[in-house]
């Protein structure tokens, strides 16, 4: 259909949208929320206005992270506000998806990667131990409980989905600026306790994380599943009013965007999971060097015990026993696993 021709059958139609969604207006339509744009600032201000003054404390600061959080996490919300995303988002059921799966899982992701805590740690040295408690405190643990923060993540979309929530953010601009937040909160909140790059209330074992990722990628496909398989249409009355001319129809878009929340979730999920065994492997590189530093101590206290004994000293005390023990049953880490059998054959820590 040429441009006059798209036009006449708006003018039909009644609608008064932007024109057909092309490649090209992918990457050519804008538009401004002074609201995201207003967030985007302060936080990447506060974020590097930290940053400063961590490198001139002379504590270093990855590069690494402000790309993670200024480039990719702020990035990510402007391009989920203000791109093609933004200005199709209340035409079009499958870019709404779209923007939700942005908030909901990416933008959080890298704003999280970023090490925002730490950074307001260090940066504000008088504030800093207050952070630290109140990241320790007992509502914060009750709060970050690995259950409790997955199931908001899940249970938020379906709220939005399936109530009067997901047509009052196209008539309000309060509602949806704060539907973005309250899409955008708990998934920093479950990206931020997994990832442990920042600290946190309790550091559960990357056993669990990876469990409560498989958690949140069944949410995201019953999400898309229910989306498919819903025979009314969501928002419907709404999509009927604003009667785009162009582009696939009202079902095939619900469709779509019940495929995007299930699949596109899913894919977002992959830099998740490769963030986590990188974390993984520094945790246990970092371990490894522990037992090492330990091993090397206790290794030079027996070669002392050698050595005064066979100057004719009485032995230091405990030399015989840093002898026979193994390292791990005096570790903390293993030593409820693997403790000494007593006389009798048992073992103690079996009974």
């Amino acid at each position: 259909m040429g441009a006059t021709g798209a036009v006449m059958v708006a003018a039909v139609s009644g609608y008064h949208g932007p024109p057909q969604l092309t490649v090209t207006r992918a990457f050519t339509a804008w538009t401004l929320d002074p609201w995201a744009l207003g967030f985007v600032l302060l936080a990447g201000g506060l974020y590097l206005a930290g940053v400063r003054r961590v490198r001139r404390a002379g504590t270093p600061w990855a590069p690494g992270r402000v790309v993670a959080f200024c480039g990719l996490g702020l990035g990510f919300c402007v391009i989920a506000t203000m791109s093609w995303v933004g200005v199709y988002q209340g035409v079009l059921f499958y870019v709404r998806a779209a923007q939700t799966v942005l908030f909901l899982l990416l933008i959080p992701l890298f704003l999280a990667m970023g090490r925002p805590l730490s950074l307001a740690i260090a940066a504000l040295p008088r504030s800093g131990p207050r952070i630290e408690a109140a990241i320790r405190s007992q509502a914060a643990k009750v709060l970050t409980f690995p259950a409790v923060t997955t199931m908001v993540l899940v249970i938020m979309p379906f709220l939005v989905y399936f109530t009067s929530w997901y047509v009052a953010g196209f008539h309000s601009v309060a509602v949806r600026e704060l539907t973005h937040l309250a899409l955008l909160a708990p998934g920093f909140v479950f990206f931020w306790t997994l990832l442990r790059v920042d600290p946190v209330p309790k550091a559960y074992p990357y056993l669990i994380s990876l469990w409560i990722t498989g958690a949140e990628v069944v949410g995201d496909a019953v999400l898309g599943l229910a989306v498919i398989a819903d025979q009314n249409l969501i928002g419907g009355a709404y999509y009927h009013a604003v009667a785009y001319p162009w582009g696939p129809s009202l079902d095939t878009s619900q469709v779509l965007g019940g495929g995007t929340l299930w699949i596109f979730g899913d894919i977002v999920g992959l830099p998740f999971l490769a963030a986590m065994l990188i974390q993984m492997i520094r945790e246990d590189e970092s371990e490894a060097k522990e037992i090492d530093a330990e091993l090397d101590a206790r290794d030079a206290a027996r070669a002392a015990s050698v050595a005064t004994t066979s100057a004719g000293s009485t032995p230091a005390a405990g030399g015989q026993d840093l002898e026979e023990r193994p390292w791990w049953e005096s570790d903390p880490r293993f030593a409820g696993r693997f403790q000494a059998v007593d006389d009798g054959g048992n073992n103690p820590a079996a009974q």
